[in-house]
C-alpha cells in the first residue's frame, strides 16, 4: 500500500462516528487528572507545600495502577440504565462530579488530609471510568477492523490531552484572574465534568458477543466442578466468581505464551517511566524556573494540546502503514529524547521559545508513544473480557507513574534541585523497555496478523 493510499484510507476511518464518540470519551478520561494533578499541584504549591508533599500527594494516583483489581466486575455487572460499557460510564463520572465539589469546600492548608481523602476518591472513580472507556474502545470497533483499531487508538490519545490539556489549562487562565481561589475553581471543573457527562447518552451501546463467551466459559468451569450434575447455590457463586476473576487472566495467559505475556507485561510497565518522573514534577518544574499560570496554561497545556492532536493523528497513521512494533520503537526513543530538552531548559532559564519548543517535542514524542502503546494493549484484548484484560496492563504502565514517581520530589530534593541531572536521569529510565521491545518483535508482528479479539 502506497503512502497517499494509507493517507487517504486513515482519513477515511475518521469519518467513522464511533470514533467522535472515542474521542468525547477521551475527554471525559483525561480531565479528572487536571482535578488530582496539575491543578492540585498547582494549588498546593501556591499554598506553599514542599515538594516532597505534592510528590506524595500525587500518590493518590495509585488507584490507576489496582483498577484492575475491581475491572472484572465491569464485565460482568450491569448497571440497570444505558448497558454494560455506557451504564458504567455515566456511573463513574456522577460520582467525579460530586467528589471535585467536595474538593472546592475543603481549604487546602488546613485539611491536607481531606483534600488527600477527596482527591484520592476522584482517582477511584475516574480509574474506574478509564475501565469501561477503555472496554467502550475495545468492544465498539468489530475484531476485523484492524485499521479502525489504530485510528481509534489515535482518537483515544488525541481526546485523552484535549481533556488533560486543552480543558487542563482554563484552572491556570482562571488562577490569574482577580478574585479567584484554586477552591472556586473545582466548581468550574465539576460543571465542566457534568457537560462530558451529557455525551454519553447520545452514543451507541456496543454490541459484542461477550455473554456467549462467558457463557461457554461458565460452561466449562461447571463441567470441570461437577460434571454433568447440577450446580447448587455455593457453587454457582464459585463459578460466577471463576469466570468473573479467573478467566480474564486464564484466557490472556492461554492465549499468549507465558514468556511472552510476562515480558509484554514489563514492557509496558518500563515504557512510561521516565515520562511518569518528567510528568510529576514538570508544573513545579516550570513554576520554580518562573513561569506565570499563564504562561504554563498557554505552553504546557493549549500549545502541548495541539501538537498531541496533531501527532497522534499522525501516530495512528504510522501504525497502520509501519506497525505497531516500529510506532513503539520510534516513540520511545524520540520520548527519551525529548527529555533532554527540558534538561537544557534548566540550564537556559525561563526562555519563552525553548519552552514551546520543548512542549512541541514533548506533545510529539508523547502522542506518538502513547498512540502505539494503546493500540498495542487493545489487540492483546479478548472483547468478552476487554475491560478486565486491558485494565491489567494498562494499570502496569500507571504503576510506574504512582509508586515510582511519587518519589520524584525527593530525588529532585536529593540532588539539590538539579533539575538538569534529574531530567537527564528520566531519558535513561526508557531504555530498558526499548531492549525488552526488540526481544519481543516477532511476537509482535505474529500478534498483528492474527485476530485474536
Amino acid at each position: 500500500m502506497s503512502v497517499s493510499e494509507t493517507i487517504k484510507n486513515t482519513l477515511l476511518c475518521y469519518k467513522d462516528k464511533r470514533l467522535l464518540f472515542v474521542f468525547l470519551f477521551g475527554i471525559a478520561s483525561g480531565f479528572p487528572w487536571v482535578m488530582i494533578g496539575s491543578a492540585l499541584s498547582a494549588w498546593l504549591q501556591e499554598s506553599g507545600l514542599s515538594r516532597s508533599s505534592i510528590g506524595l500527594i500525587g500518590s493518590i494516583t495509585i488507584a490507576y495502577s489496582i483498577n484492575f483489581l475491581w475491572s472484572p466486575l465491569l464485565d460482568r455487572v450491569q448497571p440497570p440504565l444505558l448497558g454494560q460499557r455506557r451504564g458504567w460510564i455515566v456511573t463513574t463520572q456522577l460520582m467525579i462530579i460530586i467528589a471535585c465539589v467536595a474538593m472546592a469546600v475543603v481549604p487546602a492548608q488546613e485539611n491536607l488530609l481531606i483534600i488527600g481523602l477527596v482527591g484520592f476518591s476522584i482517582a477511584i472513580f475516574s480509574a474506574t471510568q478509564d475501565i469501561a472507556i477503555d472496554a467502550y474502545r475495545i468492544d465498539i470497533i468489530h475484531p476485523h477492523e484492524k485499521d479502525k483499531l489504530a485510528a481509534a487508538s489515535s482518537m483515544a490519545t488525541a481526546g485523552w490531552w484535549t481533556g488533560y490539556g486543552g480543558l487542563g489549562a482554563i484552572p491556570f487562565f482562571i488562577a490569574d484572574m482577580a478574585g479567584w481561589q484554586w477552591s472556586d475553581i473545582y466548581f468550574i471543573l465539576a460543571a465542566i465534568m457534568a457537560g462530558l457527562m451529557l455525551m454519553v447518552f447520545f452514543s451507541d451501546e456496543p454490541v459484542t458477543s461477550r455473554i456467549e463467551q462467558q457463557a461457554a466459559a461458565s460452561a466449562r468451569y461447571a463441567k470441570a466442578m461437577v460434571g454433568d450434575l447440577k450446580l447448587n447455590g455455593s457453587q454457582r457463586l464459585i463459578n460466577w466468581l471463576a469466570v468473573t476473576l479467573v478467566e480474564p487472566f486464564r484466557d490472556f495467559f492461554s492465549r499468549n505464551s507465558v514468556k511472552l505475556a510476562l515480558s509484554i507485561l514489563a514492557f509496558i510497565f518500563l515504557f512510561k517511566i521516565g515520562e511518569a518522573f518528567l510528568g510529576r514534577m514538570s508544573i513545579v518544574f516550570y513554576k520554580e524556573l518562573g513561569f506565570s499560570n499563564s504562561d504554563i496554561g498557554s505552553y504546557s497545556k493549549l500549545l502541548n494540546w495541539w501538537v498531541t492532536i496533531v501527532f497522534a493523528v499522525l501516530g495512528g497513521m504510522v501504525n497502520v502503514r509501519y506497525g505497531i512494533y516500529r510506532g513503539l520503537m520510534t516513540g520511545g526513543v524520540a520520548m527519551a529524547a525529548s527529555n533532554l530538552m527540558f534538561a537544557l531548559m534548566s540550564v537556559v532559564g525561563p526562555d519563552k521559545a525553548l519552552f514551546a519548543a520543548t512542549i512541541f517535542v514533548d506533545g510529539f514524542t508523547a502522542a506518538w508513544s502513547s498512540v502505539a502503546l494503546v493500540a498495542f494493549i487493545s489487540l492483546l484484548c479478548n472483547q468478552a473480557f476487554s475491560a478486565s484484560q486491558y485494565a491489567l496492563m494498562a494499570s502496569l504502565g500507571t504503576l510506574s507513574r504512582t509508586l515510582m514517581a511519587s518519589a520524584s520530589g525527593f530525588l529532585v530534593d536529593w540532588m539539590d534541585g538539579n533539575w538538569a541531572f534529574f531530567f537527564i536521569l528520566t531519558a535513561i529510565m526508557v531504555m530498558p523497555s526499548l531492549v525488552i521491545l526488540w526481544l519481543i518483535k516477532d511476537h509482535i508482528y505474529a500478534l498483528e496478523k492474527r485476530d485474536q479479539r
